[in-house]
């Protein structure tokens, strides 16, 4: 049993031992070797190029099919609109905290990039920055990482004028969910190209910028740990109090126990899907609730992720010396993180189209912003699936509150 179990763990973590052991070993090379490990710099730049061009078809595809594949149902449409704002209500409330949480302990990174210059953003009326944020003049722009946002919005579109062309639209719906499948396997065989990439990213920063590279990914990862930390305990608990009151709080706590376990032990929230259904029906959760809640909130619900994004954010900005707290950039990532938690699903290492909009947005250059991003998401992907996975199951509770009423938890529920 215990070699069946210590198999079945290097199975689920295999990607993330790989990337780590990856980046070890390149930053010993940079330790060893110093500056000499430029000649191996190329091979990060080979592995961020593929990303690249893979990201944006993909991007495309995935939105596109997912929403092509929604059904249509008005019995449906009261408790979507429920779900939705239970999702981005909580969604905003974590990314919120871990605002506050980097205004309370500020990311000062030892390491400035500030000499890199930042991709040129023209000046211009606020309506105008707006229009090319969110819109593309030319449709070949849309395949351009600098207009993110934009193929974003397209995606959506194209997948409900999908889902409205009906039987007609068929053929088309199948051509995205083959090219969906297609560039979720093309990025999969890219990212097992990443510890060799990052590695080698890794291995350049710290034979040029020293051993110091270290500290500025530590009180990031440190700030990340505790205030999810804080935010699993104190803020389900007051969920599930809010959903069901002091039953509600034994209920939740006595069965999440076996999907938390579940999303640590495999980093998916997909994968936790089958156990937090059972969780829920313990909980009495009605059916036509659970079924619902559970299967979307696992792609479109990521309270870890949209907090990972925030730290990530702060780092990236720590590193190029400018302000994070600036209002209108909190504004941004507060939005950036909503898109996040929507775009990341059903994506094999999603959070990276994440950190590219992000990048894009705040006009960072990429080849340098994203590495960094890349590699705190991966420390900290088993605390964000945590977060993502039981935050489905709270929320679960939360919508059958407000759909079905005080009453909606018995109380004969042995807790």
């Amino acid at each position: 049993m215990k070699n069946t179990q210590s198999g079945s763990f290097l199975k689920n973590y295999k990607s993330i031992l790989l990337l780590l052991g990856g980046i070890l070993a390149g930053s010993i090379l940079g330790l060893v070797f110093g500056k000499g490990v430029e000649v191996i710099k190329p091979l990060g730049d080979i592995f961020l190029n593929l990303l690249f061009t893979a990201i944006i078809p993909l991007i495309f595809f995935t939105i596109a099919s997912s929403i092509a594949n929604l059904e249509k149902s008005e019995k449906l449409g009261k408790l979507f609109v429920i779900v939705i704002g239970v999702f981005l209500s909580t969604v905003l409330i974590s990314a919120i905290l871990m605002i506050v949480g980097v205004l309370l302990f500020p990311i000062q990174q030892d390491i400035i990039i500030s000499k890199i210059p930042l991709e040129s953003i023209q000046e211009s009326s606020a309506g105008s920055q707006i229009t090319q944020l969110l819109t593309a003049s030319d449709f070949f722009e849309l395949l351009s990482r600098k207009n993110m946002l934009a193929l974003i919005i397209f995606s959506f579109l194209i997948g409900f004028a999908s889902l409205h062309s009906g039987e007609k639209g068929k053929d088309f719906s199948r051509f995205l969910n083959s090219g969906n499948e297609v560039m979720k396997q093309l990025l999969h065989m890219i990212m097992k190209t990443a510890p060799i990439g990052l590695g080698a990213y890794f291995a350049y920063q710290v034979g040029i910028f020293g051993p110091q590279l270290f500290g500025a990914y530590a009180k990031p990862l440190g700030l990340y740990y505790a205030v999810c930390a804080f935010y699993f305990v104190v803020f389900f608990s007051l969920y599930a109090f809010i959903a069901g009151g002091k039953l509600g709080f034994k209920v939740f706590w006595k069965n999440n126990i076996t999907p938390s376990l579940t999303a640590l032990g495999t980093c998916s929230s997909i994968a936790t899907i089958p156990a937090n259904l059972e969780g829920a029906e313990r909980m009495n959760i009605p059916s036509h609730i659970r079924n619902v809640v559970i299967p979307l909130g696992a792609p479109l619900h990521k309270d870890g992720s949209s907090m990972s994004s925030i730290i990530k954010i702060a780092v990236i900005f720590a590193m190029f010396g400018k302000d994070f707290t600036d209002p209108y950039n909190l504004l941004v990532a507060l939005g950036i993180t909503v898109i996040v938690s929507v775009v990341e699903g059903g994506i094999p290492n999603g959070g990276y189209i994440g950190e590219i909009l992000a990048i894009t947005v705040y006009g960072f250059p990429m080849e340098q912003a994203l590495p960094a991003a890349m590699i705190v998401g991966t420390l900290v992907d088993p605390m964000a699936t945590l977060l993502n996975a039981n935050g489905d199951l709270v929320s679960a509770m939360v919508v059958t509150r407000i759909s079905e009423g005080k009453k909606w938890l018995s109380a004969n529920l042995t807790v």
